[in-house]
């Protein structure tokens, strides 16, 4: 038995926070990491008929099982709850060893196969709630959590652009299918229609699955010193903007904060404004006497937006800062509810496309936000857990959004359901706007008496490094090289 050095040190820095660095991607992985953008970027797309394509084929749904518009928005409004609420259990099982994220990704994959096989092959209610929205939930939501977080895993020190564009993959990837529901799915395609979309969806997660997996604990990329970033030309900007977490936090530490509870309320509240919009807006459009190529491409206009904005606001967040990014998308949005209900009324095509551009925005960029603030604050390590709990606050807007809205709907009238959407929107900003990241005052200073929260503070400087730390990978406080034996 010999004793070799591993080929990584681990560096601490003035505040205690630990960096793995000198493994290259390709020592882990076998691969470069840009691997690790593309492949969960191409599940997103596969999974993203589930949401962003249901409100085209629910007409048709309703049709052919003879369900109620309430019936069929309740069947969406369950698969958002297991949807999201899986992300949790999942990510604390993934962050103990005991569920590796390749795995999660091949049970996803059968997961969703059969929700949509059940879909078309059965009218019972009860069997589709079982398979579609609880198992279909379940599969759709592995997938979905376990790509945000492995990008955000190996992009450490620039989440926000590749975050981003992971994101966006669920909701462009649908616009093929809102095109195909809309006008190539009727009772006689039905089954082989859905079918078909689930071995899609089978085939092209769990070949992405293959290579999929996370970087060791602490892990840094070995270019960016953790202790000076400031002066690596490809990361300072965004790393001034958005500073490493001070530590890494426990999910019950990260609660204790009390920025975690802001997260899930801020996205409780956009969550059912989005997801509203996502499932009620060819039907708004064509009650108010729009066509079906308006009413579908306006929701395929959504769509595009909905996703390639997710990319751009990551790549903003990165330079202008996070929080400051996700206010004004919260604030966009809000301002997209009362345009589409105003041009709706007023018959205006032009201005109904224009505003269903808008809410594309705002109603998909504020997800990868708050999936890169959620590391940005509480670090990676518990990464799959801390955004598991603010991801799960989806679950809550599902059901306001997709189930509760078609009460409001058929009570208010798309009036009564545009005008509370456009409120709320504005309410989360709000809440958004008192965000800020533990331990660090506003200016990205921390202060000395530990203010935030139970670590003993150090001054720093506002761009995030540690004032006392010594310039130089070569040389940082506390630098330590772990030993393994072969």
């Amino acid at each position: 038995m010999t004793v070799t050095d591993p080929p990584y040190r681990e560096i601490t820095d003035a505040r205690g926070r630990v960096y793995r660095v000198g493994e290259s991607p390709q020592q882990i992985l076998g691969v470069s990491r840009k691997w690790m953008v593309w492949l969960p970027w191409l599940a997103m797309m596969g999974i993203s008929v589930f949401e962003y394509g249901y409100g085209a084929a629910e007409s048709t749904l309703e049709d052919v099982h003879g369900w109620s518009l309430s019936q069929a928005f309740w069947l969406v409004a369950v698969w958002t709850v297991f949807q999201a609420g899986v992300a949790f259990p999942a990510g604390r099982l993934r962050e103990q060893g005991k569920f590796s994220a390749r795995t999660a990704m091949f049970v996803g994959a059968g997961c969703v196969f059969l929700a949509f096989a059940v879909l078309g092959v059965t009218s019972s209610l009860l069997l589709n709630f079982l398979f579609y929205s609880v198992i279909g939930g379940i599969g759709s939501g592995l997938v979905y959590a376990t790509c945000i977080n492995m990008v955000g895993k190996w992009y450490p020190e620039k989440r926000g652009g590749k975050t981003g564009f992971v994101n966006g993959g669920f909701a462009y990837g649908a616009v093929p299918f809102i095109f195909v529901f809309s006008y190539l799915f009727d009772k006689d395609t039905f089954t082989l229609v859905l079918v078909l979309v689930g071995v899609y969806m089978l085939v092209v997660v769990a070949l992405c699955a293959i290579l999929f997996k996370d970087p060791p604990k602490n892990w840094w990329p070995e270019e960016v010193d953790p202790l000076t970033y400031h002066t690596n030309p490809k990361s300072a900007r965004s790393l001034e903007k958005n500073p490493p977490a001070v530590r890494q936090y426990t999910p019950m530490e990260a609660i204790k904060t009390g920025q975690l509870p802001l997260m899930w309320l801020s996205f409780a509240i956009i969550g059912g404004v989005s997801l509203f919009g996502i499932g009620y807006q060819v039907d708004f459009a064509e009650e108010v006497g729009f066509g079906p190529f308006i009413a579908a491409s306006s929701a395929g206009v959504l769509s595009i937006v909905n996703g390639v904005g997710r990319g751009v606001v990551g790549w903003v967040s990165d330079l202008i800062g996070r929080r400051q990014t996700l206010v004004l998308v919260l604030a966009i949005e809000g301002v997209a509810q009362f345009g589409l209900l105003w041009s709706g009324n007023a018959g205006n095509e032009v201005g109904f496309m224009f505003f269903a551009f808008v809410a594309g925005f705002g109603g998909g960029a504020f997800f990868p936000l708050f999936a890169a603030l959620t590391p940005d604050y509480f670090g990676e390590n518990y990464n799959a857990t801390n955004y598991g709990l603010v991801y799960s606050a989806k679950l809550v807007g599902g059901l306001f959004g997709l189930g509760a809205a078609s009460h409001v709907v058929e009570v208010w009238g798309y009036d009564g359901a545009y005008t509370i959407a456009g409120v709320i929107a504005f309410v989360s900003a709000g809440t958004a706007a008192i965000l800020r990241q533990p331990g660090r005052t506003r200016d990205g200073k921390v202060p000395a008496s530990g203010l935030f929260d139970d670590t003993p503070g150090i001054e720093t400087a506002e761009d995030g490094t540690a004032a006392a730390a010594p310039p130089g990978p070569t040389a940082p406080a506390g630098e330590t090289t772990g030993r393994r034996e072969s």
